[in-house]
C-alpha cells in the first residue's frame, strides 16, 4: 500500500496502536493498517446495525423492512386486493412494498380509527395511503329539496341561476355547489356509476402532479403575432396548473388551491392574486418595458384574464392579457418588449420522466485510476489517480455559454468531465462534442432546473444535429435537458483509408432527458417535422442507454454484415415515432435496426424493427414489433399488437384474451369472439400527443387486462413504477373502513 490518506471510521483500530508500532508500519508500507482496516470494516457494520437496532423502534426511523411488523404491532392489516408483496432484495420490490404497506398509513393507523367517520379522515387516507391530492364530497348535501320557509338553509346548494356564471363554471366537477335530482345508482358499482345520492360520498383525486418551471424564456408566436407569446418555451398552447398550497389544518376540506388542477379563467379573473406573483402557480418578467422594475414580477394590477383563443383580445397600454387555458399571453400591439420575458409557471404530467425541475439525483462520477505515460520516462506508463473537472455554464456563472465550457474542456483535455446547466435558460448555439478515447463527458442539468438546448439551422449545406464524436473507451451522459430543433447524432470518428472501422467499447447514457418527437411542436401540440428521428446512432459501436426519458424515432446506422449488434436498454421512457406508422426503432434503408434491444416498462409509439429483443418486460408496443432473430430472448407481460414477428411471449396481451377465448367460445364463433377480445384490450390514451398534460397516461376506459397487465399487476408501459392500481386498491379498502354503515364511498379521478 503506497498511501495512507486518513479515514476516521476505517482508521479507528489503528489509531489505537502505539506510535511507534504506527511508525514501524509506516516503514514497512503499511501492511498492519490495511490489517486492521479490513477488521475495522466489520466492526464498524456491527456497530451500524446496533446503532440502527434503536432506530428501529420508531415508524419515523426504521427501516423499509421493518414497517410491516409495527404495523402488525398495532393491527394494521395489508390489503390483499393490492397485490403481492415485492421482493425485498430488488429495488423494485422495495418501491412496490412501500406503496403496498405505506410508512405514512400506518404511521396514523390509531389516529384514523379514532377519527372514523369524518370527512376530512377521507382526504387524509388519499394522501397516506395512495399519494394523491383529493377533495371529498358529500353528494347528499347536492340534492335539491324543499325547505321550510321559517328554517331556511342559505348554506346548502341552491338550483341554478344562469346569472351566476362561477357556478356554471363548476358544474360536474369536483368543486360543483348547485344542486342535483337524486341518482340512485350506487358511486361505488361495479357497472353503472351514480353520484348524487343520500348515502352517496365521493373523493376526487389528482393523478397528475404540478411541476413548476422558474424564471425561463417564453416563446414568442410570431406567426400569430408579434405581440403574441406562450408561457412554453415549445409554442404549444397548455394549460397552466395551480402551485398547490399546503392546508394549515387537517380538519380543512380542500379547496380548489390546494390541489394540482388547472388554473380556470374565471377563477383567475375573480382571484387573480392568488395565483399571480412570486412564489405562486405564474409570474411575468419583462425586461425594460412598462416602467416596471426587471427584477420583480410585473405587478399584479397590470395582469389582465381572457381568453386568447384566436389572439383576439388586445389589452390597454402597459398590461399584458393571460389566458391560462392555453397558456398563452398578450401585449398592446403598440407596447411591444425590446428585451426578454421571463416566466414561471406550473404545468401537469404524471410523473417524473423527460427534462424537468424535479429531484433526479446527479451522477457525479468518482476518481478513478488511469495509465499515463511517466514524465522521466515518456516510454514507460505509470497508474495515477485523476478526478473529475465540473465546469459550470449559466448566468452568474464562469461559463455564460456552452461552447465557452466546450472550449475550454477541449483545452484542459481532462479524463472525467462535467458540464453543467445551472438555470432553466434556452441555449441556441451550434454544438459539436468529441471525445477522446478512455475520456468521459456529461452534460447536465443542475438539480431542480430544466435548461432547453434549441437547435437551429445553423449551416445551409450541412445538418445542424447536436453532433457527439465517440472514440474508444468514451462515454457520453446527457442528463436533464431538453432538446429541440434537431437530433442528437451519435457517431464515430472519420478514418482515413478504403475500410471505417467503427469505435469499440464506448457508451451513451440519456436519462431524465427530452429529446422532443418531431424536432418540435406546432400550437395543438402536432410534431412539426414527424418523420425525422430524435436520435440517430452512426457506425459506433456504443452501448446506448435510455433511462426515464422521452425521445422521438431512434434510427440506427450500423454495418450488420461484418459487425455485431449494438446493445440498447430503454427504461422507464416513452419512445414516440408521432404516428403508430411510423418506424420507432429502425434503419434506414434496412429491414431492421441493427441493435439487440431491451426494453423495460416503457411504451412505444410506432414500429418497431429490430435485428432481436433480449428482453421486453412490462412494457407497451402501440404497433407491430418486427424482429429479424425470434429464437433469441423473449417479451413478458407486454402489449404487443397480433400479426407480429416477435421472440417467444409469456403472459402477453392480447395472447391472454385470445387463449381464454378458445377454450370458451365454440369454433364457429371465435373468430369473431377473438377480433372483439383484441379490440377491447387495446390500450386506450388519454393522449399520444407530447405537449398534453395526459401524455401517454392510460384512459380511464383502458382493459383491465392493460391496467393490472404487469408481472406485479401493476399498469403496463411507462407509468408501471406509479404503481396507481395497488395504490387505488389500497384506498378503496381504506375509505370503506373508514366510512360509516349504510354510506357508500367511491374514487373519481379528476385528472
Amino acid at each position: 500500500m503506497t498511501t495512507t490518506t486518513p479515514d476516521i471510521r476505517r482508521d479507528r483500530l489503528y489509531e489505537l496502536l502505539p506510535a511507534a508500532y504506527r511508525m514501524r508500519d509506516a516503514a514497512q508500507g503499511y501492511p498492519l493498517q490495511a490489517l486492521l482496516r479490513v477488521i475495522a470494516e466489520q466492526v464498524n457494520l456491527v456497530d451500524d446495525d446496533i446503532a440502527q437496532l434503536y432506530e428501529n423502534w420508531f415508524i419515523e426511523t426504521c427501516e423499509d423492512w421493518v414497517v410491516p411488523y409495527i404495523g402488525d404491532l398495532i393491527g394494521y392489516r395489508p390489503v390483499l386486493d393490492a397485490g403481492r408483496p415485492g421482493s425485498a432484495s430488488t429495488e423494485e420490490g422495495r418501491r412496490l412494498n412501500r406503496v403496498l404497506i405505506p410508512r405514512r398509513e400506518v404511521a396514523n393507523t390509531i389516529r384514523y380509527r379514532r377519527r372514523k367517520g369524518t370527512l376530512a379522515l377521507l382526504e387524509l387516507l388519499a394522501r397516506d395511503v395512495a399519494g394523491w391530492p383529493s377533495r371529498a364530497v358529500e353528494f347528499f348535501r347536492l340534492l335539491g329539496w324543499n325547505q321550510h320557509l321559517n328554517h331556511l338553509h342559505l348554506d346548502r346548494a341552491s338550483t341554478v341561476d344562469v346569472r351566476r356564471v362561477e357556478q356554471l363554471d363548476l358544474i360536474d366537477g369536483p368543486f360543483d355547489p348547485l344542486s342535483k335530482t337524486v341518482d340512485v345508482r350506487r358511486i361505488n358499482s361495479q357497472r353503472t356509476i351514480g353520484r348524487y345520492n343520500i348515502p352517496s360520498v365521493g373523493v376526487f383525486l389528482w393523478r397528475l402532479k404540478s411541476y413548476s418551471v422558474t424564471y425561463a424564456p417564453a416563446y414568442g408566436a410570431e406567426d400569430a403575432g408579434a405581440h403574441c407569446v406562450s408561457f412554453s418555451v415549445l409554442g404549444q398552447d397548455a394549460p397552466l396548473f395551480i402551485k398547490p398550497v399546503t392546508e394549515a389544518e387537517d380538519t380543512h376540506i380542500a379547496e380548489e388551491l390546494n390541489v394540482p388542477g388547472m388554473i380556470r379563467r374565471l377563477a383567475f379573473d375573480q382571484n387573480t392574486g392568488l395565483y399571480y406573483g412570486s412564489g405562486k402557480s405564474l409570474a411575468i418578467w419583462v425586461d425594460g418595458w412598462g416602467g416596471y422594475s426587471p427584477d420583480q414580477p410585473v405587478p399584479v394590477e397590470a395582469i389582465i384574464p381572457a381568453d386568447l383563443t384566436d389572439w383576439q383580445y388586445l389589452p390597454p397600454l402597459k398590461h399584458i392579457a393571460v389566458d391560462p387555458i392555453l397558456g398563452r399571453l398578450a401585449f398592446p400591439p403598440s407596447q411591444l418588449p425590446k428585451k426578454g420575458i421571463r416566466v414561471t409557471y406550473h404545468y401537469g404530467f404524471s410523473a417524473d420522466i423527460g427534462g424537468g425541475e424535479y429531484t433526479r439525483g446527479l451522477l457525479n462520477p468518482s476518481p478513478r485510476e488511469v495509465e499515463v505515460p511517466d514524465k522521466e520516462d515518456p516510454a514507460t506508463e505509470v497508474r495515477q489517480t485523476v478526478t473529475p473537472v465540473f465546469y459550470r455554464v449559466g448566468k452568474g456563472q464562469l461559463f455564460p455559454r456552452i461552447t465557452d465550457a466546450l472550449n475550454q474542456w477541449k483545452q484542459d483535455n481532462p479524463w472525467d468531465a462535467v458540464i453543467e446547466l445551472a438555470d432553466s435558460a434556452v441555449y441556441v448555439e451550434p454544438l459539436a462534442i468529441t471525445l477522446q478515447a478512455e475520456r468521459t463527458l456529461q452534460l447536465r442539468a443542475a438539480d431542480h432546473t430544466r435548461p432547453v438546448l434549441r437547435l437551429l439551422d445553423w449551416q445551409t449545406d450541412l445538418p445542424d444535429a447536436l453532433s457527439v464524436t465517440m472514440a474508444e473507451g468514451s462515454r457520453f451522459t446527457l442528463d436533464g435537458l431538453l432538446v429541440t430543433g434537431r437530433p442528437l447524432h451519435i457517431a464515430g470518428p472519420e478514418r482515413d483509408g478504403p475500410a471505417r472501422v467503427p469505435v469499440c467499447g464506448a457508451e451513451v447514457l440519456i436519462r431524465h432527458s427530452t429529446l422532443v418527437p418531431g424536432w418540435g411542436i406546432d400550437c395543438d401540440c402536432e410534431p412539426r417535422r414527424p418523420a425525422e428521428p430524435s436520435l440517430e446512432v452512426f457506425n459506433v459501436r456504443a452501448t446506448v442507454r435510455i433511462e426515464h426519458s422521452i425521445v422521438g424515432s431512434i434510427q440506427i446506422h450500423e454495418d450488420e454484415v461484418s459487425l455485431d449488434p449494438i446493445p440498447m436498454k430503454i427504461s422507464d421512457s416513452i419512445v414516440d415515432a408521432t404516428d403508430s406508422d411510423r418506424e420507432a426503432v429502425g434503419a434506414p434503408g434496412y429491414a431492421v435496426a441493427h441493435t439487440v434491444l431491451t426494453i423495460l416498462r416503457s411504451t412505444v409509439f410506432g414500429i418497431v424493427d429490430v435485428h432481436a429483443i433480449e428482453l421486453a418486460e412490462n412494457s407497451i408496443f402501440s404497433n407491430c414489433v418486427n424482429v429479424a432473430r425470434r429464437q433469441l430472448g423473449c417479451m413478458r407481460f407486454c402489449y404487443v399488437p397480433p400479426g407480429c414477428r416477435t421472440p417467444r411471449r409469456y403472459r402477453c396481451q392480447p395472447d391472454g384474451v385470445e387463449q381464454i377465448v378458445k377454450e370458451a367460445v365454440p369454433a364457429p364463433q371465435q373468430f369473431d369472439a377473438i377480433v372483439g377480445e383484441q379490440l377491447r384490450v387495446r390500450p386506450q390514451f388519454t393522449s399520444v400527443r407530447y405537449g398534453k398534460p395526459g401524455y401517454a397516461q392510460l384512459g380511464d376506459n383502458c382493459a383491465e387486462e392493460i391496467k393490472r397487465g404487469a408481472d406485479d399487476e401493476s399498469e403496463m408501459g411507462v407509468f408501471h413504477d406509479l404503481f396507481q392500481p395497488q395504490r387505488e386498491a389500497n384506498l378503496r379498502v381504506r375509505l370503506d373502513e373508514a366510512t360509516p354503515a349504510d354510506m357508500d364511498v367511491g374514487i373519481i379521478f379528476a385528472t
